[in-house]
């Protein structure tokens, strides 16, 4: 069950094809990668997921597979890392478990790529119970929400310290990043970086806030997004 369904010709060092070994090794991988694509969208289903992504998680696989199963067993160790170097690919998602897909993916065609497919197909249905199970019990999730709360003042109010009060009692902790002027000078931007319990009325939060700065123009947004440019 677990042995490798292409043969090598330990003569020449090639790999001995057959048609119906090339259709399992493709069909298989291509199957798994439409797996892998289904549970990265199932798992992405509240932050959303882009199509592109979707689309290379499904061909990755077979693209592996087939690269691995052509090449020449000769030197196979040189062969693997021919086949790694020539699939690398570089995500531009932000969030850094989407990798992971993508090695799920690559490692998926390189063990269909060596013709087990039973330990390919195994391998796939735990990985995606654990990916699933994991995003489920929503592990190692943070209580509170690193962002970035950007406050408009006008120009004859005392900006400093006059939000202390409230941001010590809504944030666990906050730090002024910057200010600087807008509208010609007729305003201050004050930009902090502060984290924010789950559990807190964001509104109520903003409300208060509100109440002090002359019911002007108040952002509250992920701080990863907007860290690095307040940070230069």
């Amino acid at each position: 069950m677990f042995e490798s369904i292409i043969q090598y010709d330990s003569l020449t060092g090639h790999t001995d094809l057959t048609l119906p070994t090339f259709l399992g090794v493709f069909i298989t991988s291509l199957v798994i990668g439409f797996g892998i694509s289904a549970i990265y969208m199932l798992t992405h289903k509240k932050e959303g997921f882009a199509q592109s992504y979707a689309i290379t998680l499904i061909m990755l696989p077979p693209i592996v597979a087939v690269l691995l199963m052509l090449i020449d067993t000769v030197e196979g160790g040189l062969a693997l890392a021919g086949v790694f170097t020539l699939t690398r690919f570089r995500s531009i998602a932000a969030d850094p478990k989407d990798v992971c897909y993508v090695f799920m993916a690559m490692a998926s065609g390189v063990i269909i790529g060596k013709g087990y497919l039973a330990v390919a197909i195994i391998f796939f249905i735990v990985m995606a119970i654990v990916m699933y199970v994991l995003n489920m019990m929503n592990y190692a999730a943070p209580k509170a929400s690193d962002m970035t709360l950007k406050i408009t003042v006008p120009e004859d109010l005392n900006y400093e310290h006059l939000f202390d009060s409230i941001l010590n009692k809504y944030t666990t902790t906050w730090k002024l990043r910057r200010v600087k002027t807008t509208n010609f000078g007729s305003l201050f931007d004050c930009i902090y970086s502060i984290q924010l319990p789950d559990n807190v009325d964001q509104k109520k939060f903003l409300d208060e806030l509100r109440t002090l700065n002359g019911n002007m123009t108040i952002q509250l947004t992920l701080f990863r997004y907007e860290d690095r440019i307040y940070e230069k």
